[in-house]
């Protein structure tokens, strides 16, 4: 649980991976030995595990959604780019948090005017992002800048990771992606001390909530025979949607989504070895957005490729939700099925 903790609060948005990156090495230099972790040219991290048998690649994209800033005013405001996709109701008056060039961290605001201020008008209209701003409580254009905070500084949602109510959701920022990275730490860590005839590559890849960039890249390095991408999908739990995905009901599995029209027979295999371990799993698609796999999947001479998701509830937001039982169910299915691979069955999925 501490490990989920850390990487939720680790600030690190598309480009700005730094923090997250040191942490992944790290934790994959403790777990394969530091001669075995590469990187790209991008920043992506690559831990490799074993020296024979098929590729398998693990990927979890180390980037948050966020800011950064593009103008200071004169009386000590920010105006923004967001990076990555936002809606601009789920942004006004939540604390930020801005990274300078130094590291040094100082907490903002986005403003928004009291509604007793508002005319009727305005309050039928949602604000637009590009009249957002950033308020840290100075006064003037120089005291921002005395401050160390400059054009081109990453702003990242601020909140600390918490247990909830029953013991096992678990709320925090950058869910989307920091617990696909956590689920690959953990499927390395747990697959050192079993027997597969696989080479597990586990991946922290940059810039996906841009384009999936480091998966290109670092998918080009590797040549996988095998691509899992590990991210959030949508958990349909809370009022207003259907249901279809419960949070605590185990992973998902994307069919379809807007990069990548998943593997049949990979996800074959995956639901198979589902039901031998009773591991429950759930079955979604997405009309928009994609995963690494979407990339992961057309570099070289292409890979049989699946996303699997955990369940996630207000992505893309200052705040998200999810299950650590979920995190439990990934791992185990993710572990058995790379024990279930060889290349046999590896020539199997890819030539059927």
């Amino acid at each position: 649980m501490n490990e989920l903790k850390i990487l939720s609060e680790l600030n690190g948005i598309s480009g700005y991976e730094k923090a997250v990156r040191r942490y992944l090495a790290d934790a994959f230099s403790q777990i394969v030995g530091p001669t075995n972790i590469t990187f790209d040219n991008l920043g992506s991290v690559i831990a490799k595990q074993g020296n024979s048998g098929p590729k398998i690649a693990l990927a979890g994209h180390m980037d948050e959604v966020g800011m950064i800033i593009t103008r200071i005013t004169d009386d000590g405001y920010m105006r923004f780019q967001t990076i990555g996709g936002w809606w601009g109701q789920v942004m006004l008056a939540q604390q930020m948090t801005i990274t300078t060039q130094t590291g040094k961290t100082i907490r903002a605001v986005i403003g928004s005017k009291p509604p007793h201020i508002l005319s009727v008008e305005e309050r039928k209209i949602p604000v637009k992002i590009e009249d957002m701003y950033l308020d840290i409580g100075v006064t003037s254009k120089d005291e921002v800048t005395s401050l160390g905070i400059s054009i081109g500084d990453m702003v990242t949602p601020f909140i600390d990771f918490q247990v909830m109510a029953n013991g096992d959701f678990l709320l925090g920022k950058a869910w989307d992606n920091r617990i696909g990275c956590a689920i690959v730490l953990e499927t390395i860590r747990r697959l050192k001390t079993l027997h597969h005839p696989n080479t597990i590559y586990g991946i922290g890849t940059v810039q996906e909530e841009v384009g999936l960039r480091g998966a290109k890249t670092a998918s080009s390095i590797i040549k996988p025979d095998i691509s899992i991408a590990l991210d959030v999908g949508i958990a349909k739990d809370t009022p207003g949607m259907d249901g279809t995905v419960k949070m605590g009901k185990g992973p998902q599995i994307l069919v379809v989504d807007g990069g990548l029209i998943g593997h049949v027979g990979l996800r074959n295999l995956f639901l198979e070895v589902a039901k031998e371990k009773e591991i429950p799993i759930q079955l979604d698609y997405l009309t928009g957005g994609a995963t690494d796999a979407g990339a992961m999947h057309l570099a070289h001479d292409g890979s049989p490729a699946i996303s699997l998701c955990i369940p996630s509830r207000y992505i893309h937001s200052h705040t998200s939700m999810i299950s650590h039982q979920d995190f439990i169910y990934c791992v185990d299915l993710l572990v058995a099925v790379i024990q279930r691979l060889d290349q046999a069955q590896v020539d199997a999925l890819s030539f059927a």
